[in-house]
């Protein structure tokens, strides 16, 4: 950067709305010198579109759901079509939110782009983004709408037996509402994308958004058909066996079929491939290393937001550039963080703590 460029980069930060002109007129320079100079400034990445929008530190982008998680525990063995005695638990949830709330316990700036209501739930939601460093600058709030909720129902194991989600807000995103957002996606590190959002949504994205590596949280089987036909477009995936089998148009009923469907997505133009696998554990595989890792024995208190820490331990590795390997023992040790919690968080989330499991649970 000149010296001229760097004058003209503290110019607008201190007004992002300064006119040309009045660059020209306090430098003493011509109208035209300025608009070289801001166009070098693009180029450079100091500076992402019209509007003067200054390039900040490195950053995630998360473009998902957000929205509040309703628990019910019961004390014995659960019983459908029963009330069953125990305890509920309030807590906020949502795919994206959680990767980013992670991710921000992590130590990683994290911009979250959602739709939330203007309601109390909403509030909470903003308040406790503000609270962890969760940047919600760029998400949508609306009027009259009820911020989305999860109900979920687990088992004396702490596994779901069922689930409700009321999440039609997230409707309200629309293709010329992420447009908008193209220099905050574009200009992240990673972009992790949720199939909470609108189908035509995440196409657009992922389709016009260029530079950027995509990660993918599939959600579920269900949601997951929304980006079957554009699989390869991701870096990185983390689907379950149902979810891959989906993705990939194969059973799943044995290893080998595991290390197909993973050969599958590689093919397509996916980078990094992790499939979760229950109790058995995760498979991974980039083309070049793979295996599969056996989860070790652990007493869960709440299975619900581990798959979501997991999500988080993927992008918090690429980013510190860790071997597949490592990425997911970390990711591993990440999601059992959360397991030991009845949290959808687990606010002792940090990368101490992370390392700290490894070694007690001698996953490497």
């Amino acid at each position: 950067m000149t010296n001229r460029e760097k004058e003209i980069l503290e110019l607008i930060k201190k007004n992002p709305m300064i006119s040309q002109k009045d660059l020209a007129d306090i430098l003493g320079i011509t109208r035209s010198s300025v608009a070289v100079h801001i166009t070098n400034l693009q180029k450079k990445g100091y500076i992402l579109g019209k509007g003067y929008i200054v390039k900040e530190g490195e950053y995630v982008s998360i473009v998902g759901g957000a929205n509040v998680d309703i628990q019910g525990f019961p004390k014995e063995k659960f019983i459908l079509k029963d009330s069953n005695p125990g305890y509920v638990k309030t807590s906020l949830g949502g795919v994206g939110r959680n990767i980013g709330e992670n991710l921000a316990r992590l130590g990683v700036y994290t911009k979250l782009i959602t739709v939330i209501g203007d309601d109390a739930n909403g509030n909470n939601i903003l308040e406790n983004a503000r609270s962890v460093g969760l940047d919600m600058e760029h998400s949508m709030k609306l009027k009259g709408d009820s911020t989305s909720t999860y109900l979920a129902l687990l088992n004396e194991k702490g596994d779901m037996e069922a689930a409700v989600s009321s999440m039609d807000i997230f409707d309200n995103m629309t293709v010329d509402f992420i447009e908008g957002k193209k220099a905050i996606i574009e200009n992240s590190k990673v972009c992790v994308i949720d199939t909470n959002i609108p189908q035509d949504v995440i196409k657009f994205i992922i389709t016009n958004f260029k530079g950027v590596p995509f990660f993918l949280d599939t959600v579920s089987t269900s949601k997951a058909r929304k980006v079957k036909d554009v699989i390869g477009y991701f870096h990185t995936i983390k689907p379950n066996k149902y979810e891959a089998e989906l993705l990939s148009g194969m059973e799943i009923n044995s290893k080998d079929d595991v290390k197909k469907a993973a050969e599958i997505f590689l093919d397509k133009g996916v980078k990094r491939v992790f499939i979760t696998l229950g109790e058995k554990g995760v498979y991974y595989n980039d083309g070049v290393n793979e295996n599969f890792i056996k989860n070790p024995k652990v007493n869960i208190v709440s299975a619900t937001g581990a798959g979501d820490a997991f999500d988080a331990g993927l992008v918090y590795c690429y980013l510190n550039d860790f071997n597949i390997e490592k990425t997911a023992y970390f990711s591993m040790a990440a999601s059992i963080l959360t397991l030991l919690h009845e949290n959808t968080i687990n606010p002792n989330m940090s990368e101490d703590n992370i390392n700290k499991l490894i070694k007690e649970l001698k996953l490497c």
